[in-house]
């Protein structure tokens, strides 16, 4: 099984929360290669056609040929699913540009709970 690391931009079967259908399509890793490694799953993030209505957390793909996709791309933060790795497929990597600003829409997101 191919082993895939953050800044991975894949093929999955994407879940939707709004309808029972799963569509294959590009979405960008942010798990670490552990969760593959203890359960075979991948928490990714939707990648969308520009041609979509925007959302305030997306984040534009500046580098289309690197990242493997074949048309203007967002990377949609506020669409993360948890998915089987061995169901995804390797095409591209993000710039690391766009991965800085996607880490910090996730950050601003993201509760953490630590201890004090």
């Amino acid at each position: 099984m191919q082993i895939f690391e953050p800044r991975d931009v894949i093929k999955v079967p994407f879940p939707y929360a709004d309808r029972p259908v799963r569509e294959r399509r590009p979405a960008l890793v942010v798990s670490s290669g552990r969760l593959q490694a203890d359960h075979g799953l991948l928490w990714v993030l939707m990648i969308t056609s520009l041609t979509n209505r925007a959302w305030l957390d997306d984040v534009a793909v500046s580098d289309l040929s690197h990242s493997g996709l074949p048309s203007p791309s967002v990377v949609r933060t506020a669409k993360i699913a948890t998915i089987e790795a061995k169901e995804s497929e390797h095409i591209g990597k993000l710039p690391e540009a766009d991965w800085i600003k996607v880490c910090k829409q996730i950050e601003s997101r993201l509760a953490v709970c630590l201890p004090d």
